[in-house]
Order: structure tokens, then sequence, then C-alpha cells
């Protein structure tokens, strides 16, 4: 379990983590998200020591990462892929990490199979691919078999095929009873692959609830309707703040209207409908719901027309 109780960290005159309080349980997957800048990386540094908290505390099963005695055995971090001695093989990386830890060296060459490394085992870290280099750093955190995983990005540059195992692997663990803090920009992926989330906002908290209840505390983003008359149906329903587009020659999606509005609408006109289905929020549009207020680095109008214009 990983506990944070009031926790905050300042560079300078920026604060990064500001008063934030979560707790991540064993036994479920527990995604880790937020914007650019909203204090993701911060946290997940000072859960493992690298950065001390100005403020507040964040422990471990109980205890600050330093007092464990093998801290390895107790949580296994991926936080940056890179960093790696370029020139060492991959079994070479794996085996100095094991010595530092008393760990033996068939826990080695069995994080090696698990991850699919067995190939690339005595080749150069600084020839592999982005997805190799991941591989090998989720080798890394699995070395100690520990309680507490926590993976930064970890399907970054992975392939299809590494994705779902990722995602295989961090529920198989979660299922065994550990805690997995699972951080990803990958909103598709983190709806199939996490059932908590911890979302951050400019250093806050700004949601901490299971992935279904974020969805649907998502606005309605639209709704589906099929009418033999969808011409006549969405003139009808036209406004300035309603989007409507044709799907098809009988069907519409209509943004900006609930169902019922629609349906009585439709009823007033003595328009038939065939179907009228509201449209659940993804994640990725709940998400940005959620985070709309908070995000530092925006796309400039500039660039959107530039992706508009190809």
């Amino acid at each position: 379990m990983i506990e944070a109780r009031n926790l905050t960290k300042t560079y300078g005159q920026k604060t990064a983590v500001n008063d934030i309080t979560f707790t991540v349980r064993p036994g479920i997957v527990t995604g880790f998200l937020g914007p650019n800048g909203a204090g993701k990386s911060t946290t997940m540094r000072m859960i493992v020591g690298l950065d001390r908290p100005t403020a507040g505390r964040v422990t471990v099963n109980g205890r600050y990462y330093a007092a464990h005695t093998s801290p390895l055995s107790e949580v296994g971090a991926l936080l940056d892929a890179k960093a790696v001695h370029t020139g060492r093989n991959a079994e070479n990386h794996l085996l100095a990490l094991a010595a530092t830890a008393r760990i033996p060296k068939r826990r080695v060459h069995e994080v090696i199979e698990l991850t699919g490394l067995e190939s690339v085992a005595r080749k150069r870290v600084g020839g592999f691919s982005l997805g190799m280099g991941q591989r090998l750093g989720i080798a890394a955190a699995l070395l100690g078999d520990p309680q507490t995983l926590i993976l930064d990005e970890p399907i970054n540059g992975l392939d299809p095929e590494g994705v779902r195992w990722v995602r295989s692997l961090v529920r198989g663990l979660a299922a065994e009873g550990r805690t997995v803090l699972l951080s990803s920009h990958l909103m598709s992926e983190m709806a199939v692959t996490a059932d908590h989330l911890i979302v951050l906002g400019k250093g806050r908290v700004i949601a901490d609830s299971p992935v279904a209840d974020i969805i649907g505390g998502a606005s309605l983003v639209s709704v589906r309707v099929r009418s033999p008359q969808a011409s006549v149906l969405a003139s009808t329903l036209a406004s300035p703040d309603v989007t409507i587009t044709h799907a098809e020659h009988d069907m519409l999606t209509v943004t900006g209207l609930d169902p019922r509005t629609i349906g009585d609408l439709a009823a007033r006109g003595g328009i038939a409908l065939h179907e009228l289905t509201p449209i659940s929020a993804s994640l990725e549009e709940a998400y940005l719901q959620l985070t709309n207020d908070d995000v530092e680095y925006r796309t400039g109008a500039s660039a959107r027309n530039l992706e508009v214009s190809r």
C-alpha cells in the first residue's frame, strides 16, 4: 500500500505538488493521470525517495522507502527506462542490480524470460529499441519480486503484443494482492487496465475514484438518433448550442441535447424515431472534461489550424 498525506514539493517559487493526500490500495490497478506538469513524476520520485518532500509524507507498506531493509523486494519502479549504462548488456545490468540487493542470479534469468528479453539479453543496451528498453525497465522493476509496483508510461514504444502483455502483467500482479500504480497518457489503454484513478491537476488531486465513476460523472457527450426523416429532424433540432452530424442517411449524432428533449421535439413535429441511444463519454472525454481547467501547456490556435489544414 502507498499512502501519501499532505504531500508537498516546491522548487523555489514553483509548487510542483500541493498538499495531496491519497492511498494506493493492494489488489487493484490504480491509474495515475494528469496533464504534463501536473506533478505525477515528482510524486512518484518522492514515493521512492529520489526527491524529498517539502512537507507531508509518503510511505510504502507503512515505511518510508529508505527505511526498508530490502527496497527492491518491497517496491519495483520504472520511472525512466533510459536510466541504464548503455555500454552494458541487459543481463549484466540486471545482475548488477541483483548483486546490490542480494537477489539470486536465477531471478535475473526469470525476469529476462518473463519480459521476453532472451534474444537480446547479451546485447548492449545502447542498441536497444524504445520497446526493448521499456521491457528491460520492467524487468528491473520486477527483479525483487516486489509487493508494490510503480510504472511510469510502461507501454511507451511497445507494439500491440507488448501492450497486451503489460496489461495482463499488471492485472495479474494486482490479482495476487499486490499494489500497482500505473501512469500513462493513453486513455484507451487505461480504460481497460485500471480499476481506480487518481488524477492530478496543477499539483492537486482533482479526482480519486473508480474508473466507472469518473466516466459516469462526465456530462453526456452525444446521442445517436435514427429516423426515416433524418434531414427534417436535423432542421427541427438545429440551434447554436447543438451540433449535429449525419453518420448515415437515416442516422444523426446529436451533441447538446439529451434523449428526452430530442424525443419531445420529434414528437411535436410528427417525426418518427427508430433509435434514440445515448452515447456515454469515453475515459478520454471524461478526463478532458475533468482536467480542462488544469492544463498548463495548451496547443495554440495556429497549431490547431495547421492540423486542420493537413
